[in-house]
């Protein structure tokens, strides 16, 4: 192989996803190789279709859409195990909920224990770029606090990831829209 590219190879040792309909790799490759369609019509728990749908385009502030590819389970969160307490988990954004998650069953899939890991160079490098909870919480003023910031800024997903893992390499948030993830392993 030419000495060039030698240093831009990286190995994938563990891998963890949570998609629509697929809380693995495992899941996620099978709905692939079906055709499985994971999109589904946004049930009222989630929000008020009535309130929003419209099928006119041309109607101000509506959706023309009623189907969403959503992830079960984001309410429940384990925030005594990832030391987080209940008051900062409710507000703390999905993505670094799930995020943890995943990081640990990362971790497990690599064949690692989090332990092995702690005190290491080991750098953490996330690709993220959504700030749905951050508007929906300024929404209502009444809802910002001190957790508000730390719970909802895409910065802290891989911070808290270092944090609660005690890594010692870099720690890197990378916000470029579509392409975040795909730089983020670059």
């Amino acid at each position: 192989m030419n000495q060039k590219y030698q240093s831009d190879l990286i190995a994938i040792i563990g891998m963890a996803c949570r998609f629509p309909e697929a809380n693995d790799h495992n899941q996620f490759w099978h709905n692939l190789e079906e055709g499985i369609n994971s999109i589904s019509e946004i049930p009222s728990q989630r929000w008020e279709v009535e309130k929003y749908y419209y099928d006119t385009p041309e109607t101000p502030n509506k959706s023309i859409s009623k189907w969403a590819g959503l992830i079960e389970y984001i309410d429940q969160f384990d925030a005594q195990f990832f030391d987080i307490s209940p008051r900062e988990a409710t507000r703390t954004d999905p993505q670094q909920r799930i995020l943890l998650e995943l990081s640990w069953s990362c971790i497990e899939d690599a064949g690692y224990s989090p332990s092995q890991l702690s005190g290491k160079d080991v750098g953490v490098f996330i690709g993220a770029c959504s700030y749905d909870s951050i508007l929906l919480m300024n929404q209502n003023q009444d809802n910002v606090e001190g957790h508000s910031g730390t719970g909802t800024w895409t910065c802290m997903i891989p911070n808290r990831i270092s944090s609660f893992f005690n890594l010692h390499g870099p720690s890197i948030p990378i916000d470029i829209a579509c392409s975040s993830s795909l730089v983020a392993i670059h």
